[in-house]
């Protein structure tokens, strides 16, 4: 009996550690390598526009951290993710609400920009939706899969435009892991 106890004991301590530092083992054990760059969109559609200054009424950004944290909750809360052939265009999607990671890539990006010309960011930062691939302790994840749906996946770059300090982002994962920041591959 004591020995149930300590395992069930250790099996809680573990799965609540994972739960708190899934950022941290996710860009641990996961990393993105970027193959190319996807087309850039503008908010122009004014229920876009509109769904992005009701949801930030309120909102004071005081960093990029701020921005970024703001673009990937208003992706987030916008989109569902759905397998099936979806628009990418995020002043569609703003309608549909269906996409895939194409689309919350592209849903970010423009979102993100959008907010960095709202708070007066975009002189310096710009946010780039790039195709990539998954690697897993180092193994491109990619070539274990036959179907066209799996043969890359996308995210997103913010990066500041004087210093090239960059941040990575990954929407349809912090969709369903709540993980802001992934980690790019080196070349």
């Amino acid at each position: 009996m004591k020995f149930f106890k300590w395992t069930l004991l250790t099996i809680v301590i573990l799965l609540f550690s994972g739960l708190i530092f899934r950022g941290w083992l996710y860009r641990q054990f996961f990393s993105y390598k970027t193959i190319g760059q996807r087309t850039e969109y503008n908010a122009t559609d004014k229920r876009l526009t509109d769904y992005i200054d009701a949801k930030t009424k309120d909102s004071k950004p005081t960093d990029i951290n701020d921005i970024i944290n703001l673009s990937l909750g208003l992706t987030s809360d916008g989109l569902n993710f759905r397998e099936a052939k979806n628009d990418n265009d995020p002043n569609k999607l703003v309608k549909s609400k269906n996409a895939h990671c194409v689309g919350y890539s592209a849903f970010f990006s423009t979102t993100c920009n959008y907010l960095l010309t709202k708070y007066d960011y975009a002189d310096s930062w710009t946010s780039k939706a790039l195709i990539g691939q998954i690697y897993f302790c180092g193994t491109n994840i990619h070539r274990y899969f036959n179907s066209a749906f799996f043969k890359d996946h996308d995210f997103n770059s913010i990066e500041n435009k004087q210093t090239g300090e960059k941040y990575f982002v990954d929407p349809t994962v912090n969709d369903y892991l709540s993980i802001n920041l992934v980690t790019e591959k080196m070349k």
